[in-house]
């Protein structure tokens, strides 16, 4: 595949089929509450359309290793965007909330397949030297999309009915099939390969009750039954799964990527980088609009300055990342990151609208560096032959890690603020402003713990050897 416009029309068609996954992925976010009124559900039940997607998602990604080499690039590409087409218009037309539940996880089934088909593609069509340029044009889409997605739903459900969420999707899956039919080539050899079923079975429970178990966490809190349950079970499942992956002759998730010290150390930095991200989405809107009551709109508007220049960011940092390598990339993003999680340890109500905007910047700038580069330099480590499972890895290991990150972040803020309402009240502190300011002091105690895993990371990043030892390293 050494045509350049080939490599641009397949990398277009891929941008656009991605960006379109993974804005699904979180534009239901500021419109539960609306959700919940019109099919007259519990705060728990309609929290299911996030936490599904995110299940069906996580669920799908460890068996993408086979399917890419099952099924070719083509065969997958088009699957995914019809199981998007298909999930929207499920929901466009949902009369009940089980219905639209089902559209939700037919969608993320296509979200599921679509992320790490598109990191393979790029792995294998570009050299070495290109990939971080390339990746970056993935980041666009990939930090774009759940960016705008908030801001975008606010707008729709403000002044359209909710259905435009879905039927808005359609037209735009019918093109990007359409385009592929015409354009998409295949990059890969296909393999006829059994199926292990009884892995697959592993990795959908034991993903699946982690997942569970971890998005669950914040709301019912971590003393539940079902969520002791269901996290020691999951956990349990995937130590089984593991170890039959390793003796496995043909395993449907090569562990043997994690021999590779740099795809470990990588991985644990894309680990801590992902729960912070996923952890901040959640905990400024919180803040917001609990502690200073913003709406749902005023929240995206605030998230959408930074979200812009992360995304258009993107693409420098993967150029700079193919110029200089992993380690001096990593160390710019983190001396972004890490002030950024620092200066909001101390919310307060008069913290202005500008200095969070400003922040969000400057912490989306951070983000642009580490996100993408992170990804290219750990699948780069690895020979061709393991690829799209480091692929698959990569991409189950960040699911957890966002759930998890979320998980204790939303508890640190929970059980810290009500720890400093009753100081609040014991100190005789005006019942009125008791609420917003133990929300504040929370928020702030939740940060602390953000800014030392963005300490946590950058002595991570510290242990990774120069651009000139990992050539060498990754050469032999």
């Amino acid at each position: 595949m050494n045509n350049d416009k080939s490599k641009k029309i397949l990398l277009t068609v891929l941008i656009i089929g991605g960006f379109l996954t993974i804005l699904n992925q979180t534009l239901l976010n500021v419109a539960l509450s609306d959700f919940k009124m019109i099919f007259n559900v519990s705060s728990s039940t309609v929290q299911w359309l996030a936490t599904g997607f995110m299940l069906v998602n996580g669920v799908l990604i460890p068996i993408t290793a086979y399917l890419m080499k099952r099924f070719t690039t083509r065969q997958l590409f088009i699957s995914a965007m019809l199981f998007l087409l298909v999930g929207s218009i499920i929901s466009a037309v949902a009369t009940n909330f089980a219905t639209l539940l089902v559209g939700r996880m037919v969608q993320a089934a296509g979200a599921g397949i679509i992320m790490p088909l598109m990191m393979s593609v790029i792995m294998f069509i570009f050299p070495v030297e290109k990939r971080g340029s390339m990746m970056g044009m993935i980041g666009l889409a990939m930090i774009f999309a759940p960016a705008i997605a908030p801001t975008l739903a606010g707008f729709v459900i403000e002044y359209t009915s909710w259905r435009w969420l879905f039927i808005g999707m359609i037209p735009l899956a019918i093109l990007v099939i359409l385009f592929a039919m015409k354009y998409l080539m295949n990059v890969t050899e296909t393999v006829k390969e059994k199926l292990d079923i009884f892995s697959v079975i592993l990795s959908t429970m034991g993903v699946g009750l982690v997942l569970y178990g971890f998005s669950s966490a914040g709301s019912r809190g971590w003393g539940d039954g079902l969520v002791l349950t269901s996290i020691s079970v999951g956990v349990v499942i995937m130590v089984v799964f593991c170890l039959r992956q390793l003796k496995s002759m043909n395993p449907l998730l090569n562990l043997s990527v994690f021999k590779n010290r740099i795809f470990t150390t990588t991985s644990l930095i894309n680990v801590v980088i992902t729960m912070l991200m996923y952890a901040d989405m959640i905990l400024l809107p919180m803040y917001l609009q609990e502690g200073r009551g913003f709406t749902a709109l005023d929240a995206g508007l605030l998230l959408m300055p930074g979200a812009i220049v992360n995304a258009f960011m993107s693409p420098v940092a993967g150029k700079i990342f193919d110029k200089l390598g992993a380690k001096p990339v990593f160390i710019i993003g983190l001396v972004f990151i890490i002030p950024s999680m620092w200066v909001v340890t101390d919310l307060t109500a008069d913290t202005s609208f500008t200095f969070l905007v400003i922040r969000t910047i400057f912490l989306r700038i951070g983000l642009s560096f580490m996100t993408m580069p992170l990804t290219t330099a750990s699948l780069n480590a690895l020979p061709k032959a393991l690829i799209g499972h480091g692929t698959a890895v990569n991409n189950t290991v960040r699911q957890i890690a966002g759930a998890i990150g979320t998980a204790i972040v939303v508890t640190i803020f929970s059980t810290q603020t009500k720890s400093h309402a009753n100081e609040l009240v014991q100190s005789g502190t005006a019942m009125d402003s008791v609420k917003t300011l133990a929300m504040m002091l929370g928020a702030g105690d939740a940060y602390y713990f953000m800014t030392i895993l963005g300490i946590i990371a950058l002595i991570l990043t510290l242990v990774l050897p120069s651009k000139k030892k990992m050539q060498a390293i990754t050469s032999h």
